[in-house]
């Protein structure tokens, strides 16, 4: 018997979020589906299955993190897997410990929120700087019960990518919905629709006032940070993935150079 991890990639927005759910198609429905099917495990909980982490319905990943116990581990290999998934895809594998649980070894997450238009950018950069390091971010999430609200964000990048902002956040640990409520007090600064003060006092908990969570649809999931944990994929599952990869977004990007163009020519 061998644990093994698998690093993985996923289109959110062909499921319901990561986590299973009757009758509904998720994430880690569709990675167990694919671990039965081949006969690496017969069910999750004979197996010890385990997830870094459940993102919402609609948010993508580059690379989420599972992790089970399987008496045949020379069947999770990418180039297998691969061909068993749909919309998911095993981009690393590894042999850990027996005790591993990807989402108690993380030693920190990135993820990156993707903004389509012009934004300002020194402002971008200037809010951002307020939610850097340890806070109370009750105003910034939706709280499950008894949950610990503060947390510490280790950076915040705002990047730009063509006509893309590409905003990075890195930190221990986040809660439900907080990049995507932060992303919004970051947008709304942007316009001058908020104000730093503002966010100054809703961080200080001076006032009680949540802003609504960005759309899911542009957060990526880009890393678990797992000290110790060197994942491996191979060259012809890497091969695959491009393909897939290349297939899927092929077309928008060609309608987002049209539309580039069009806001050109105006």
């Amino acid at each position: 018997m061998e644990r093994v991890a698998l690093k993985v990639a996923y289109d959110g927005s062909a499921f319901y979020g990561f986590q299973r759910q009757p009758g509904l198609r998720t994430v880690e429905g569709e990675i167990l589906r694919a671990l039965t099917r081949v006969g690496i495990i017969e069910d999750a909980k004979s197996a010890n299955f385990r997830g870094a982490s459940r993102t919402d319905r609609g948010v993508s990943a580059l690379g989420n993190v599972v992790a089970f116990d399987t008496e045949r581990p020379e069947l999770t290999l990418p180039r297998i897997l691969n061909h068993h998934l749909r919309d998911v895809w095993v981009v690393g594998r590894a042999v850990v410990p027996p005790e591993f649980n990807p989402r108690y070894a993380s030693r920190g997450k990135t993820y990156r929120y993707y903004v389509a238009g012009e934004v300002d950018m020194a402002a971008l950069r200037e809010c951002a700087s307020l939610f850097v390091g340890r806070h109370d971010f009750s105003n910034f999430a939706r709280l499950e019960k008894h949950k610990n609200p503060v947390r510490t964000i280790k950076s915040i990048e705002v990047l730009q990518e063509g006509p893309v902002t590409v905003l990075e956040f890195r930190g221990e640990s986040f809660l439900w919905e907080m990049v995507r409520r932060i992303t919004t007090a970051l947008l709304l600064c942007s316009r001058g629709e908020l104000s730093t003060g503002e966010v100054r006092a809703m961080l200080n908990r001076e006032v009680e006032k949540k802003l609504p969570p960005a759309p899911p649809e542009n957060l990526v999931l880009w890393e678990v940070e797992l000290p110790g944990v060197t994942f491996e994929m191979g060259s012809e599952a890497r091969e695959k993935i491009e393909r897939d990869f290349f297939e899927r977004y092929a077309r928008a990007a060609v309608r987002a150079a049209l539309f580039s163009d069009f806001l050109r020519a105006f």
